[in-house]
């Protein structure tokens, strides 16, 4: 078995894909009425004029954000990203209800992470995915079909269980895997033959079968890493992992 060396597949931190930022709300506009939902929903209050105000500043920062960051420009993405994040979290605790700006905080904390890994500041990537990860819940909650929230929610989770393994908290970074198992399957499910959804579901099994006791959890991880590596389909991340796994057992 392997128990020192931990086996971890990061992503490539490439520009995310964003969902369409939500319309800036006219000065003293109401907010408007959340959806009908089975729950009590959370009281929700209006904006001040400064908050607007600010909330619409956030949308320009962060589209200059994405402009400096599918120009290469990260450390000039993080800059705009992290001036624009107060106040979209302020909008958000203002009405959590209102998931079009659920929806801008998500992605907004995911852009923000990619760019700082991209800089190769992993310290400060996994506290932006781990304050993402209720907001991209919410968003897989209401639209469960919707196949790139859960794949983003699966590869945040995915991160966050690597980080806690390689501090050697396996306790801790089993329910991350567990949580993103399912999810990674259904998207092996709706496109068996795509190697995104079965990289992402391989990562996923790596992961898990260092930290879950569920039987053959591990030879599922063996077994699927050696299709990939057959077919070519394996990405560059993986494959040292499976290399030790397949090595390990004999």
């Amino acid at each position: 078995m392997l128990t020192r060396s931990v086996l971890t597949a990061l992503f490539a931190f490439a520009t995310p894909v964003l969902a369409q930022l939500p319309p800036a709300p006219p000065p003293e506009a109401p907010p408007e009425e959340a959806a009908p939902v089975e729950e009590a929903a959370p009281v929700a209050r209006e904006l001040t004029s400064a908050e607007i105000a600010a909330f619409n500043q956030a949308v320009t920062d962060f589209t200059a954000g994405q402009t400096a960051q599918q120009q290469g420009d990260n450390q000039g993405a993080v800059e705009k990203y992290d001036a624009a994040l107060p106040a979209i979290r302020v909008a958000v605790e203002a009405d959590p209800a209102k998931i079009d700006n659920v929806n801008f905080l998500a992605n907004a904390l995911y852009a923000d992470a990619a760019a700082y890994g991209a800089l190769g500041q992993r310290d400060r990537l996994i506290p932006l995915y781990e304050e993402s990860l209720p907001h991209w819940r919410k968003l897989v909650e209401a639209k469960p079909e919707d196949a790139t929230s859960r794949t983003i929610l699966a590869g945040i989770l995915v991160q966050v269980g690597n980080q806690k393994l390689g501090d050697a908290d396996v306790a801790g970074a089993d329910p991350y895997y567990t949580e993103a198992l399912p999810l990674a399957r259904k998207g092996v499910e709706e496109k068996p033959g795509d190697p995104a959804a079965r990289n992402l579901l391989l990562s996923v099994l790596i992961g898990a079968c260092q930290t879950s006791m569920v039987e053959g959890m591990r030879d599922e991880a063996i077994n699927l890493g050696k299709e990939m590596i057959a077919d070519g389909s394996i990405d560059a991340a993986n494959r040292p992992s499976i290399d030790a796994l397949t090595g390990a057992a004999g």
